[in-house]
């Protein structure tokens, strides 16, 4: 089978942590073009895997007519270049949050069906193996129903992540519409939705910029939501757990609980009424400090393989992106918001 040509637009910190070396250990994928506005940063994965360089994504697909890409820009700029890509014939791996609007993914779940191409969102939170673990015991019923949770992420925030620090397009409100909520929040909606197989009725939240000075994006958030089920929980996103790094989640059920990235050992504790408690070592949840394999970019070349549709669809994308947006709606209005 020949190899899928795949090109990455945008080679900042998630293109060279996740992106770029998990297409280079594909045995399927060649990397063709890499995209960046600052064109030394494409020159020099062009050349350590002898592919081009591109400043200008409209030219490198007009060039390359690559198979698929990898869309990791700026939020602002995730609608744009995935329309763009899909009217080309690209399927379209884009990063989160999708776009900034429920209109724009809209437009870019219709390019990539009128085209006829996949359309996968970067949700990398239900392929990791504790969220995984997860889902397996609460779909075997053990638990029973979950009546309420927790599910939370927080870290010091993308100065030290980023490869622009403190001067990144995270803080720069026009280019990424959103904070915390958008680089966080969005991975916890998506998983809570995941985990319990259930989407979000309602949303209040607190949205606010308590401490990163000079930008008018959000730092913390803390939501309440009620999932259709009648089960309600708490998601946090934060960028100043400048101490303690958080990316957990709890389950509080019918007959136990479960605690998610709780413990450094046990990335899985079930917790059952009757006394009895398991626990399992299953993998680390990927952080900042801890990179490990996504298993995003796996999953997304198994669709071009197997030319299957993705599970974390563009569908799946909006869902949890109407939630965040809810959330701001909430903050905006001092309302619940009901989806």
């Amino acid at each position: 089978m020949s190899k899928f040509k795949v090109a990455v637009i945008g080679c900042g910190s998630i293109s060279k942590h996740r992106h770029i070396p998990e297409y280079a250990a594909n045995p399927n994928v060649e990397l063709v073009a890499f995209c960046d506005i600052v064109i030394e940063r494409a020159q020099e994965y062009a050349e350590k895997y002898g592919a081009r360089a591109y400043a200008n994504y409209e030219e490198l697909l007009a060039a390359e007519k690559p198979d698929a890409v990898s869309i990791c820009l700026p939020n602002h700029l995730h609608a744009p270049a995935t329309i763009a890509a899909a009217k080309a014939g690209a399927h379209v791996l884009v990063e989160k949050p999708m776009a900034g609007s429920r209109e724009e993914a809209e437009a870019m779940i219709e390019a990539a069906r009128a085209s006829g191409v996949h359309l996968m969102v970067a949700h990398n939170q239900r392929l990791m193996p504790p969220h995984v673990k997860a889902k397996q015991i609460l779909d075997s019923g053990i638990l029973g129903k979950v009546l309420s949770f927790r599910t939370s992420f927080g870290h010091p925030g993308p100065e030290a992540w980023s490869v622009d620090g403190r001067g990144s397009w995270f803080f720069d409100k026009p280019r990424a519409i959103m904070g915390a909520m958008g680089d966080l929040g969005v991975h916890k909606s998506d998983l809570i939705r995941w985990l319990l197989g259930d989407e979000v009725a309602e949303v209040s939240a607190f949205i606010s910029t308590l401490h990163k000075e000079g930008t008018e994006v959000d730092d913390n958030a803390i939501c309440i939501l009620r999932m259709r089920s009648g089960a309600i929980g708490t998601l946090v996103a934060s960028w100043t757990y400048y101490r303690g790094e958080d990316n957990s989640t709890v389950l509080w059920c019918e007959n136990g609980v479960m605690k998610i990235g709780t413990d450094p050992n046990d990335q899985v504790i079930v917790e059952l009424g009757n006394g009895e408690t398991q626990r399992y070592s299953v993998g680390e949840i990927a952080t900042n400090e801890k990179q490990t394999a996504s298993g995003i970019i796996d999953e997304f070349v198994n669709c071009l393989v197997t030319n299957t549709p993705p599970r974390i669809s563009g569908e799946e994308g909006l869902k949890s992106l109407n939630v965040i947006l809810a959330a701001f709606e909430s903050q905006a209005t001092g309302r619940t918001v009901k989806l």
